[in-house]
């Protein structure tokens, strides 16, 4: 309950009236977070290098009278332009759905019932529920509040967070900034306290909206591996450059005709331009980061995408990660005697543990939010009901908060049947046993009990009561007089799957380190639930505060298990492993939380239970709050990597072959094989079985049996471009040599471009299956399901059979008749050219199944 209001009697909107004002008056975003147009699109391909040299060539073909080739050049120009909107709007729609699910999200009351939605769904009139380390989502009116105050920076600049007061007759907005105002902010901060606003603006009408900031928490930012890419792409459109000079000038000097050099020069310059590359890196990353939302985890920052293949230790919590967040009261413990309940055999609670349970439900809120709590008020709904324990017309004045200093929090209730104040606390025994001032016989005592409860994997809290009747209340809990009145132990079963995530975390060379706030033998017997290793060693938050660098340093390399944390400790956990050359993937829920987050390599934050200042902080954010759904992630993130990097394997191998027909020919003043035509052809297969198959190829049956890759592994690998040009090169020798021997023959050009170009199509083909998988050959890669393979062989072979076959085609490309033991010789061709490398993966596997 948040004073004077009771939540329990507001109604709110219902949901008729919020949709029909959602559809009236627009959803509750900013101008500036409209998606990009097809337009916009359309112009950013037209400025690309390709489209240009396609244009540049169907130009030159005009100068030469070929009107036909032309024409067909500039249709296709709209083909290569159409499959281009088509890749660059797959991660525009996949960003487009991760910015809603990352919008802040908000707790409103709609038909009475508290709900929780995309802040972009709130409207005008929404009674909005707001707690410590919410962000606000509209500009609303403060009607009730509890220690409530706001960080405006974002709107004033001021650092220092401002005061807040209620006043439930607002019906217009103030301006931000100064204290004891009744006015929160769209984008401002909840620092601490909680409280009820009433939204009166949205969208571009609140006063974020007014002065133009621009929020989007999903943005597409240069990952390193684009910075990578970018600098590859420079060097090779630098040598292109050369090359097409060199071409066009040795093609006009040696055959004195200019125009043909330049249709030559130019053909090469499209046969040398590796424009795939950054469209690759852009589809997949977007595009995983779409398919790890369909793993419940949503990606905030896309270069978390190619992080997480890296990560060394995941450092979770242990209360609602790995266990389920779904507490109940197991055992209770006071004056001297303990009480089970989680046989499910009790009728009833003994007299002596009612106070207990009284004052743990008193020291909650009255409509619970809180696992915790909520176990509370349900072992007190289950045994108490027809008692004078529970007091539901009770007012809440006052509430001492948590703190770094005191983990206890307390409120000040009022009886309208009584003068006194009643004080109800709950927190760690240790801070109780401080509020209650137990001598130290009382503390060994409480100790030992902790211990015993704890070694059954129980969260322990502390109770305990007291009774004020001066006017003014004191500033802090330590001035109430407290009595102590037991110990609650909480169950939290352990979340299905979770050992089988750690063991697979653990067979994947991944440490996982638990972080808790609870006891150390809580710790230790949950951490024997789920396998984890080392659970022996345990670093609790006191020691970690004793601890000198250079110890933690030698204990963070095995030390598994961190009992009695607090959140501003992860930091110092954090900065540690990073020392120590761990890649961290840390999580986290709280407003504390923050600098962990995003001090790690990967910041995680809760979905679920989580801020949204943690939200914001994180580069991912688990939708389910599962610690399975992190492993998913990293499986995926795995995935992802190794795709790309046989997408950019096959990139380089396929223009090897295709550059040195270009550029062969001219030096040797052999006829030209390839024109503009066959090129743009050529990438008609090539875009999208590098965007599209290799994106969608299932993961290698070893992505989770191999260590982590390193952080600064380089996706143009030493290996990567070698073998990469070694296929290229092999499939090269046997295209010239097809060209070669059909001239020897006596031959006509075009009979012998007719049997290169095809036996060109069949290798392009067999690159692509072959690097479908470095390990397994393509016989094994045959039973792993990739429906986008198939579709792009179908369309190659379709494609080619009407170039083959149908006289206007076979014309405008410039082919003869082929017949088919021509087309069993360039199949043959296109086998032989990929077969070293499926030699290779056969003896490699040998090899492996030895060292076994």
């Amino acid at each position: 309950m948040l004073a004077p209001f009771d939540i329990d009697s507001i109604t709110g909107l219902t949901e008729h009236v919020a949709s029909e004002r959602l559809r009236q008056e627009g959803y509750n975003e900013l101008p500036s977070t409209k998606q990009r147009s097809l337009f916009a699109i359309a112009v950013d391909v037209v400025r690309e290098p390709m489209f240009l040299l396609l244009v540049a060539c169907g130009t030159l073909y005009l100068f030469l009278g070929d009107v036909q080739e032309a024409i067909m050049l500039l249709g296709f120009v709209f083909v290569v332009v159409g499959i281009t909107l088509y890749q660059e709007r797959k991660p525009e729609r996949a960003l487009e759905a991760l910015r809603d699910l990352s919008s802040p999200r908000a707790l409103v009351i709609r038909d009475g019932k508290q709900k929780r939605i995309p802040g972009r769904e709130v409207v005008r009139g929404d009674v909005i529920v707001l707690n410590e380390g919410d962000r606000v989502p509209a500009d609303a009116a403060l009607l009730s509040c509890i220690n409530f105050s706001v960080d405006e920076s974002l709107l004033t600049g001021e650092s220092l967070a401002v005061r807040k007061k209620e006043n439930a007759g607002i019906t217009a907005m103030g301006k931000p900034g100064g204290e004891d105002l009744p006015y929160v902010f769209s984008g401002t901060l909840v620092v601490s306290g909680q409280g009820i606003a009433q939204a009166l603006a949205t969208g571009a009408a609140t006063e974020i909206g007014k002065i133009g900031k621009a929020l989007q928490s999903v943005q597409i930012e240069e990952t390193p591996l684009q910075k990578e890419t970018g600098t590859v792409v420079r060097k090779l459109a630098l040598i292109g450059a050369g090359f097409c000079a060199l071409v066009i000038i040795v093609y006009g000097l040696t055959r004195g005709d200019w125009l043909h050099g330049f249709l030559a020069g130019i053909t090469l310059a499209m046969a040398l331009l590796p424009e795939e590359f950054p469209v690759v890196l852009t589809i997949f990353l977007a595009l995983g980061a779409w398919r790890l939302s369909q793993k419940r985890v949503l990606t905030r920052r896309v270069p978390a995408v190619e992080t997480l293949g890296s990560a060394t230790v995941l450092c979770v919590d242990k209360t609602g990660t790995i266990t389920q967040n779904r507490m109940s009261v197991s055992r209770m413990y006071a004056q001297g005697e303990f009480f089970d309940i989680a046989s499910g055999a009790a009728k009833s609670i003994p007299e002596q543990f009612h106070e207990l349970v009284e004052f743990s439900i008193l020291a909650s809120q009255k409509d619970p939010f809180d696992p915790m709590e909520k176990a509370f008020r349900e072992l007190g709904d289950n045994f108490l009901s027809r008692t004078e324990h529970l007091h539901d017309d009770w007012t809440l004045v006052r509430e001492y908060p948590l703190s770094t200093n005191l983990m206890a929090l307390s409120h000040v209730w009022k009886s309208p049947r009584g003068s006194d104040y009643v004080i109800a606390a709950k927190g760690s025994p240790e801070a109780i046993a401080d509020l209650c001032h137990l001598d130290e016989e009382q503390r060994r005592e409480l100790t030992a009990t902790i211990e015993s409860m704890a070694r059954d994997g129980l969260r322990i809290l502390g109770v305990a009561k007291s009774y004020f009747t001066l006017t003014d209340l004191p500033g802090e809990q330590h001035a109430f007089p407290f009595q102590f009145l037991g110990l609650a132990g909480l169950a939290d079963p352990v979340r299905p799957g979770v050992a089988e995530a750690v063991k697979e975390c653990h067979t994947a060379g991944i440490r996982v380190a638990m972080i808790t706030g609870d006891y150390p033998g809580t710790a230790a017997h949950i951490a024997g639930q789920i396998g984890l290793l080392h659970r022996g060693d345990i670093i609790t938050g006191p020691e970690l505060d004793a601890m000198d660098e250079a110890t933690l340093l030698r204990r963070i390399r095995t030390v598994n298990i961190f009992a009695r944390v607090v959140p501003e400790q992860k930091l110092r956990i954090v900065n540690a492993l990073k020392a120590v050359g761990e890649v961290v993937a840390m999580t986290g829920d709280g407003v504390n939380d923050a600098p962990a987050l995003k001090a790690a390599h990967i910041g995680i934050a809760m979905g679920g239970r989580g801020t949204d200042v943690a939200r914001e902080a994180s580069a991912l954010v688990l939708l389910d709050d599962d610690f399975s759904s992190i492993v998913q992630a990293v499986r995926m993130g795995r995935r992802i990597f190794d795709n790309l990097r046989k997408a950019i394997a096959y990139i380089f191998a396929v223009h090897v072959p295709i550059a040195g027909l270009s550029l062969i020919p001219v030096l040797f003043k052999w006829p030209l094989v390839l024109l503009p035509v066959h090129i743009v052809f050529l990438e008609l297969i090539i875009d999208p079985a590098c965007s599209v198959v290799f994106e969608a190829e299932p993961e290698e049956a070893d992505v989770m049996t191999r260590p982590p890759r390193r952080p600064d592994a380089p996706l143009f690998g030493k290996r990567t471009v070698g073998i990469s040009l070694l296929q290229g090169l092999s499939v090269l020798v046997i295209l010239l040599g097809v060209f070669l021997v059909a001239l020897s023959r006596g031959q006509s050009e075009d009979d012998a471009r007719t049997l290169t170009f095809t036996t060109l199509i069949f290798a392009n083909l067999g690159l692509i299956f072959a690097n479908r998988s470095w390990s397994r050959t393509i016989v094994d890669t045959l039973r792993s399901p990739n429906a986008a393979l198939w579709w792009v062989t179908s369309g190659a072979i379709l494609f080619l059979g009407m170039a083959l076959y149908l006289p206007f085609l076979q014309k405008l490309f410039r082919f003869s008749l082929l017949h088919p033991i021509d087309v069993v010789i360039c199949v043959g061709g296109g086998a032989v050219s990929i077969l070293w490398f499926e030699l290779l993966k056969l003896a490699n596997g040998r090899k492996r199944a030895l060292a076994v």
